[in-house]
């Protein structure tokens, strides 16, 4: 099966230790957890407004990027980071927390529109609709007025190690999408259970 040519990995979330626990920053606890695993170190690129590092997966060189802007601003790091080395949409990978999703739930998908996620809705009109999006659950409060607080706090202890196991089973599952291909990956992480189940 052909392989995935991914070549930038993003991570959503918003700068500064007073979120750096909160679950809307699920996406930058995914590319902290590859960093971590391929030996990547990750530093300030003022030029693009993020903190980036390339790692080696498999056999695909990856550019690792959290955008140091707040949520709401993640196009333009990202549109940066794409424009200069010339990187399609379609070869690179947003991870980002999802309310419709169960805690513990990752999933992956191609293209679609924002959700009502705030970094997404930024992201579309800057590099369209048709990059990857994998997607971190964190669960719903229950009432949409009750969201914006949700996630911008911490999880509880037993979610947050829930969260955290569901970016690692999404982690061990990214050499498989650039070896053998985003149907052969999306099969792997969905047929997983999720935490609890």
């Amino acid at each position: 099966m052909a392989g995935f040519p991914l070549k930038l990995i993003v991570g959503l979330g918003n700068p500064g230790d007073e979120y750096a626990r909160t679950r809307h920053n699920a996406g930058f606890w995914f590319i902290d957890e590859l960093a971590a695993r391929h030996g990547g170190n990750l530093r300030a690129d003022r030029r693009h407004h993020g903190d980036m590092a390339r790692v080696q997966i498999g056999k695909a060189e990856v550019i690792l990027l959290k955008p140091m802007q707040y949520m709401n601003r993640s196009a333009g790091p990202v549109g940066s980071v794409a424009d200069f080395y010339k990187i399609d949409p379609g070869a690179i990978l947003v991870a980002h927390d999802e309310l419709d999703l169960p805690v513990g739930t990752v999933r992956l998908k191609e293209g679609g529109g924002h959700g009502g996620h705030n970094g997404l809705r930024d992201l579309i009109p800057r590099i369209g609709e048709g990059f990857w999006r994998l997607r971190i659950g964190i669960g719903h409060p229950g009432e949409k007025s009750e969201v914006v607080d949700y996630v911008l706090t911490r999880a509880s202890a037993a979610e947050d190690q829930s969260i955290r196991a569901a970016v690692a089973a999404a982690a061990d599952v990214l050499p498989v999408l650039i070896t053998e291909g985003p149907q052969r990956a999306m099969h792997r992480l969905h047929s997983k259970p999720a935490d609890g189940e």
